[in-house]
């Protein structure tokens, strides 16, 4: 408790480790809130949580509730899964895949990660899980990012094509984006104009100064 009222004043860090895939890992009391972040960003409970809750309630949570399952691309601390078990509490099959093992580890011991129903995660590349999985998803939330840079592959065709594939009709994709410079957000219009009239696509730029989100409905 002093910690979290000491937080209000200045950054407490309780905990630090080492990851291949996100090199410096910080658990640190922040303004009252136990964070997430990697050297440069944050990964976990903080602006990125906001950026991912405006995105589920442009989806609009009573929908959401409504749903059978989700897949969620990227861990981390786990936030995205807390706002939906608690928040919008979804009561449905959520699966989240991690490529760092240290994460999970990090959310199980601090962030309560293990503790919720109906939540399988898996350890395993976001890319070698979306071509083995036969399961359907209602809502595919896309938020991969090593530090600052985002994978490649999350932009190219057959990735984009495999997640349109798992996605049901009237499902949605949220895919949380960085933009840091003219090339990201070129790399973002690029993006947009590869889905066709099946599909309903918005964009919703400067969410966290630079993180632009992308809702994408399945139509048929």
């Amino acid at each position: 408790m002093i910690k979290r009222l000491l937080s209000f004043l200045f950054p407490l860090k309780i905990h630090e480790r080492k990851s291949v895939y996100s090199k410096n890992l910080e658990v640190t009391w922040n303004n009252g809130y136990l964070v997430l972040d990697s050297e440069n960003t944050n990964y976990s409970f903080g602006s990125l949580q906001r950026v991912l809750k405006k995105g589920l309630k442009y989806i609009g949570y009573e929908r959401i509730q409504n749903f059978k399952s989700i897949l969620v691309l990227g861990v981390a601390g786990g936030s995205v899964i807390e706002t939906l078990k608690r928040e919008i509490k979804f009561e449905g099959q959520i699966t989240g895949v991690e490529i760092d093992p240290i994460v999970i580890e990090l959310a199980n011991n601090y962030f309560g990660l293990g503790n919720y129903n109906n939540v399988t995660i898996v350890i395993d590349d976001a890319f070698a899980f979306v071509l083995k999985t036969k399961e359907k998803y209602d809502l595919i939330i896309i938020d991969i990012f090593q530090d600052t840079t985002m994978p490649n592959f999350l932009f190219e065709d057959f990735f984009i094509n495999r997640i349109n594939f798992l996605l049901n009709v009237n499902g949605f994709i949220l895919f949380n984006t960085m933009t840091l410079d003219y090339n990201d957000r070129r790399r973002n219009a690029l993006y947009k104009s590869k889905f066709n009239s099946n599909y309903s696509v918005r964009l919703y730029p400067k969410i966290e100064v630079h993180n632009e989100l992308f809702t994408i409905k399945k139509l048929q």
